[in-house]
């Protein structure tokens, strides 16, 4: 059975895990947001550090490639992407490799939202109880400034992958907006067919 990655990128507290959650509704397909390995290792090694890194990175290298070997019929995958950074499409690219490798298919949604929607978001209730590093809110919000100012946390129309689709969901809910990524990908037919 030919899998499929499903990657929700896109600008920190876009809604990337709440889409994800609708689409996992739908899809069957697990939800493996990246704050579970980010959580996993922050209370060992501080964020950005060499151990961090590593260790973040085997966590979800090791997560794919289980899957690949898996009966799951794919994943939905969370990403803050900064476009501007010249390590972060060889690094997705990495990881899309596991799933394309087994024969497995990897397609894209990418979300986009008003600054102001997002720093509402950031402080929104399934945010924190999700991502526990997120519940200082002055911190969290601090840093989601700065990399709005620091990177490009979009594509602006320049995706340099196929399979893409660009999804502003500034006045969207999440499952509207998961139903547009499950339609457009074709990704229905789990859930709908009855399958596990």
């Amino acid at each position: 059975m030919n899998k499929t990655l499903v990657m929700i990128i896109g600008p920190p507290a876009v809604g990337k895990t709440t889409v994800g959650a609708e689409l996992s509704k739908i899809t069957g397909f697990p939800l493996f947001h990246a704050h579970l390995s980010i959580e996993a290792i922050l209370p060992v090694f501080d964020f950005g550090t060499a151990p961090f890194n590593r260790l973040v990175t085997s966590i979800r290298e090791g997560v794919f490639s289980e899957v690949v070997n898996s009966d799951l019929p794919g994943l939905i995958y969370t990403y803050v992407w900064a476009f501007s950074h010249p390590g972060d499409l060889a690094y997705v690219q990495n990881l899309a490799s596991i799933f394309e490798s087994a024969g497995g298919r990897v397609v894209f949604a990418e979300l986009k939202a008003d600054l102001g929607v997002r720093l509402d978001r950031n402080e929104g209730e399934d945010r924190l109880a999700a991502k526990q590093s997120k519940r200082d809110v002055k911190n969290s919000r601090k840093r989601l400034l700065e990399a709005e100012e620091e990177y490009q946390l979009n594509s602006d129309g320049d995706f340099p992958l196929p399979e893409h689709i660009l999804i502003d969901n500034t006045s969207l809910d999440p499952e509207t907006v998961a139903h547009r990524i499950a339609d457009h990908f074709s990704l229905l037919r789990t859930a709908e067919s009855g399958q596990d």
